[in-house]
């Protein structure tokens, strides 16, 4: 039987190629997305040529029932699920003062709200069956902080706390629960960043580049594999030596 995966923002960037990578070992492949409706059909299509076992489930994860939903979906269609890739998020930049109560309330919602709705319910078919894997995307930034980004950097930390904790109540249970932290990462989330803002940024790390979405799917899925049987609970952060 197929393993199966569940990867919230998957339409592009880091969330693409973890799909990509799944459907290559075989998995059965949930793509969760929201705005990117093409990119997400695209990404079926592709995955398709090699792979049947695609379906892509429309998701604002702000919204409870819709969150719920893209688990629901999952289950009904491959029954089981073995993995969950919380990797949905959202970011803008803006200077704290400006930061509005709706901007600060969206962020949570969808940067760790998903994240408790979706993990709340896969958990409901992973207890049944004493295992899965969880694993959440954080951020470098929610190790250290960022400048103009106090709301992302706090929902990203959130999800560090959320991770450790949750570790220690389902590891009982045979599920690892484990977060990935990337650094700087080549995808359309830092697109808005100048050509000097980014150099700056290739200077501050010892492996001279910016990761890819390859890096970090690379991460993901040896804390999915039976290589990492024995990790729950820890913080991976694949920053090329930006943040030691």
């Amino acid at each position: 039987m197929n393993k199966t995966v569940v990867i919230t923002g998957a339409s592009g960037g880091i969330g693409r190629q973890t799909a990509i990578d799944f459907s290559g070992l075989g998995y059965n492949i949930v793509i969760g997305y929201n705005n990117s409706k093409n990119q997400a059909l695209d990404l079926v299509s592709c995955l398709r040529k090699t792979n049947p076992n695609v379906i892509a489930v429309k998701a604002d994860l702000a919204r409870e029932h819709e969150a719920r939903n893209l688990i629901l979906s999952a289950a009904e269609q491959f029954t089981h699920i073995d993995v969950l890739v919380n990797n949905a998020a959202i970011s803008t930049q803006k200077l704290f003062t400006d930061i509005t109560k709706d901007e600060w309330d969206r962020t949570f919602d969808v940067n760790l709200g998903g994240v408790f709705v979706c993990t709340q319910e896969t958990v409901k078919y992973m207890i049944k069956r004493k295992k899965g894997k969880i694993i959440n995307i954080s951020s470098i930034w929610g190790l250290t902080g960022a400048a103009c980004e106090v709301h992302y950097s706090s929902s990203k930390a959130a999800i560090i706390g959320f991770t450790k904790a949750l570790a220690k109540e389902l590891g009982p249970s045979g599920i690892q629960v484990n977060c990935i932290a990337p650094g700087v990462i080549d995808t359309q989330m830092n697109k808005h960043l100048t050509e000097d803002s980014i150099r700056e940024l290739i200077d501050a790390t010892p492996l001279c580049r910016l990761g890819t979405p390859k890096d970090i799917s690379k991460a993901i899925l040896f804390l999915a594999g039976e290589d990492s049987d024995f990790i729950t609970g820890q913080v991976i952060s694949p920053n090329g030596g930006f943040l030691i």
